[in-house]
């Protein structure tokens, strides 16, 4: 995707953003970023994590203890959040209802941009260490 107005940070969150797994909240991305930009701030990050999910290159996956959490793959797909860690797993497509993945327009209410679903539960390595929670 090109990056409107073009900035070497910006192209280095997208990037990290690109080349993880994770669903990287902003803090995360400073930390991993500031060793190569020491110039970075935690504002800039902010800023343009909103420039980007404005133009549609990313999205906002949730907010897990006062933190914003995002993801930069846009296909439509399911989210797993664990209520313990709080980690952020995709899930496959075929967790979506069959109407979310194709729906495009609701008649009377309008076009749909992004359709978000997402299951809660205790992860794998959660249930392993917790049994008790569980």
């Amino acid at each position: 995707m090109r990056i409107q107005n073009y900035s070497r940070k910006r192209q280095a969150i997208y990037d990290l953003m690109l080349s993880t797994s994770e669903h990287p909240s902003a803090e995360w991305i400073y930390t991993m970023l500031k060793p190569d930009y020491p110039d970075l701030s935690l504002g800039t990050v902010y800023r343009n994590l909103k420039l980007l999910e404005e133009n549609g290159a990313i999205r906002s996956v949730a907010v897990i203890e006062g933190s914003e959490h995002y993801d930069a793959i846009m296909t439509p797909h399911p989210h797993f959040i664990c209520r313990l860690c709080g980690k952020i797993y995709d899930l496959p497509a075929k967790f979506l209802l069959p109407e979310q993945a194709n729906i495009k327009r609701i008649r009377g209410v309008g076009k749909i941009e992004i359709t978000s679903l997402i299951y809660y539960g205790c992860c794998e390595e959660c249930t392993k260490n917790d049994t008790d929670n569980v």
